[in-house]
């Protein structure tokens, strides 16, 4: 084993254990503010390991667009909604947490499964993957040519889930009117 492969097994196990590590951050903490930042390290690993995995064009694209502008757009939302977000809920146990149960349990046992069949020696053949596979300019034209209105509509989506959270983050006044942001001061006394 070369000085090389070894630089490349200490990195990769380094980032695994910062993905492993904030990655249980982001679902531990309490405060909604620290869980983004720890999410902002996940992806930064991430982007690490598509590194290791000669995936450029993947890891700068993790960094840059959810690294950078889908976690900026959260930090601006958990702080526009300030204190006043929904607290969890102390019941007992509802579908939904049996059914993420079951979700975990399907997905571990598809684990186990292609770890078998590796180990039976049936996924050791190599798939055939062209060179221009990951290649930026074939990624582009499968966006902006063959899948636009999927893009675009996708774009669509996150724009409604930006006004939906300034909406969600404005709380009606009793004369009706619109009661100021969360992150702005609350009364007309503070401004005097």
């Amino acid at each position: 084993m070369s000085a090389e492969d070894v630089l490349v097994w200490i990195v990769w196990v380094a980032a695994a254990f910062a993905c492993l590590g904030s990655g249980i951050a982001v679902v531990s903490f309490s405060n909604p503010f620290y869980s983004a930042l720890s999410l902002i390290g996940n992806l930064g690993s991430l982007a690490v390991l598509y590194l290791l995995l000669s995936a450029e064009f993947v890891a700068a694209a993790q960094v840059l667009i959810y690294a950078g502008s889908v976690m900026v757009m959260f930090l601006f939302v958990i702080a526009y909604l300030g204190g006043r977000a929904d607290t969890p809920w102390a019941g007992g146990p509802s579908w939904q947490a049996f059914a993420a149960v079951l979700a975990a349990g399907a997905l571990l046992a598809e684990i186990v499964l292609a770890i078998g069949l590796k180990a039976g020696g049936r996924l050791a053949t190599q798939a055939d993957v062209s060179s221009a596979f990951g290649n930026p300019s074939v990624i582009g034209r499968v966006f902006l040519q063959d899948d636009l209105l999927a893009f675009e509509v996708i774009s669509i989506v996150l724009l409604v889930a930006a006004v939906g959270g300034v909406i969600l983050g404005t709380k009606p006044q009793a004369g009706g009117g619109i009661d100021e942001p969360a992150w702005t001061s609350s009364g007309s006394e503070e401004r005097m």
